[in-house]
């Protein structure tokens, strides 16, 4: 038995059919179910261990369909939707595909029931109230005339409201004033109802990505060595090649789901610098994987299907000698980065980006080399500005002495540690992006100048004044110094603000020269 606290009190909320013969039910109290049955066995109820325990027994099921999605509208877990488009043949019909699905699962312990429909709705209705029922396009308003309307996923407060009004079945529903039902019960019965009908379309979610092109291969009896597995992921690799091949087509993203006979799957996914199809090549990354994971491979009872699914595919020239068909003299780097990356992941390996910005420290950012986007030429430098050999993470606060206000600064203290400056020069003016200028909102106190910035009082607070205003220009741009210690240290410091405001400009450290 399962319970949890409702409303302060500690229900049951989940029997199995041993408990229920003893009369016990679900949502009563848990002091009464053990009165009715001392040596009850009892567990608190642990939704996000069984949330997860269900997504995986989802993705499970993408062995028998691509399109996999787990429905939480009336629960968070135990209605799965399975898009069988395309795929029933495979299993001999909608029928014998019903029967099979649901028959596996019942010798592992599992109460399942299910049925098939055109729409999302009607299917749901049908596997909770008429299990095993199969519903051709067209029929459902007809199959679900005799189902209780709580077969529509209605909320609770609905459902009560109209069996109050005597509409205790769905097809006492068809035909009615939609304005009046709606302005009774919401919104949201009038979308089940056209949900369930077809009237309104409803695609579900998959939990694991649309593959656009896979190979895949079961096995009559389960294999559990990592060897096999590699030499099947191989064979699918010249099988899924072949089909990319034959649409002109490449890949960059490759996925490897390992089915396992114990309804759990193992994902493999690798990343490729360029469009590819040379099955050696992507073969060769999903080994290197496999070495990282090879601690963590555990086959259980065995695998009993392999599938090899390829996304993020574009146009590739239909005659390819190897990975990379490309005349820009990077053919070797772009394997190196696909072997690094496999062995030792997508953000081990990253790169420089530059970004069109004047701020130092937004000027570059780091991304994965099989996943980089394309450079604009606009972010290059400037190789003509001096810049520092190393710039700091964020600006660093220092305390600046200078002659006049507007000079030079003269002496730094940073960390606690003073420094003389032997010679300066500067200024140079960096200021923020004209879009970003002014945008940067603060509170006002009343009677401080429009350019302070201050810090932002609890709402209500007495005596704050309601409004925002941008910031005065000075306070987004910034005047930079090179300045040489007596110890021959260069360093790259800047001042933020203008003398003669309400508040003195602030001093701070950005960089080190060589």
């Amino acid at each position: 038995m399962l319970w949890e606290r409702i409303k302060g009190g500690m229900r049951l909320v989940a029997l199995d059919a041993l408990a229920a013969q003893q009369g016990l039910r679900v949502e009563q109290a848990l002091a009464d179910a053990r009165a009715m049955v001392p040596d009850l066995q009892m567990r608190e109820i642990d939704h996000g261990y069984l949330s997860q325990v269900f997504a995986d027994f989802a993705d499970w099921h993408s062995n028998a369909s691509p399109i996999v999605a787990v429905q939480t509208q009336m629960a968070p877990y135990g209605d799965l939707v399975l898009d069988i488009a395309g795929v029933a043949h495979l299993f001999g019909g909608e029928a014998a595909m019903l029967d099979k699905l649901v028959g596996r699962l019942r010798p592992l312990g599992f109460a399942v029931q299910g049925a098939i429909a055109s729409t999302v709705g009607a299917a749901w209705a049908g596997a909770h109230y008429r299990p095993g029922s199969i519903i051709a396009p067209g029929e459902e308003e007809a199959a679900l005339a005799a189902l209780p309307v709580a077969a529509l996923r209605l909320e609770e407060a609905q459902v009560v409201g109209l069996m109050q009004m005597g509409l205790k079945r769905v097809g006492q529903l068809w035909g009615r004033d939609r304005r009046a039902l709606q302005a009774r019960f919401g919104a949201g019965l009038m979308q089940r109802l056209d949900q369930a009908r077809g009237a309104l379309a409803e695609r579900p979610v998959p939990r694991v990505p649309l593959a656009e092109l896979f190979a895949e291969r079961r096995f009559a009896e389960p294999i559990g060595i990592l060897d096999d597995v590699m030499l099947c992921a191989h064979d699918l690799a010249i099988q899924l090649g072949l089909q990319l091949g034959e649409e002109g087509l490449g890949a960059q993203s490759f996925h490897l789901f390992i089915y396992r006979v114990d309804h759990k799957v193992m994902t493999l996914s690798v990343n490729a610098a360029r469009a590819t199809r040379d099955p050696e090549h992507i073969s060769r990354l999903f080994n290197h994987r496999a070495e990282r994971l090879v601690a963590e491979y555990d086959p259980g009872f065995g695998i009993d299907m392999i599938r090899l699914a390829a996304s993020s595919i574009s146009d590739l020239a239909s005659a390819q000698v190897g990975a990379f068909e490309t005349d820009d003299g990077a053919e070797d780097l772009d394997k190196l980065y696909d072997r690094m990356t496999s062995r030792l992941g997508a953000f081990a390996v990253v790169r420089t980006r530059f970004v069109n910005t004047h701020i130092p420290e937004r000027a570059a950012v780091l991304e994965p080399v099989v996943a980089r986007s394309a450079d604009d030429p606009a972010a290059a430098p400037d190789p003509g500005l001096p810049r520092p050999l190393r710039l700091l993470p964020n600006p660093e606060p220092i305390t600046v002495i200078a002659e006049v206000p507007d000079g030079p600064p003269v002496r730094m203290v940073w960390r606690r540690v003073g420094y003389r400056f032997a010679k300066a020069a500067g200024p140079e003016r960096i200021e923020s992006e004209w879009w970003r200028s002014g945008q940067k909102l603060a509170f006002l106190l009343p009677g401080r100048d429009a350019g302070t910035e201050v810090a932002a009082p609890p709402p209500g607070s007495a005596g704050v004044e309601p409004k925002l205003r941008p910031l005065q220009p000075e306070q987004v741009m910034r005047d930079y110094y090179v300045a040489e210690d007596e110890g021959g240290r260069r360093f790259w410091l800047f001042r933020q603000g203008i003398y003669g405001r309400d508040l003195p400009p602030s001093w701070y450290l950005h960089g080190f020269f060589s």
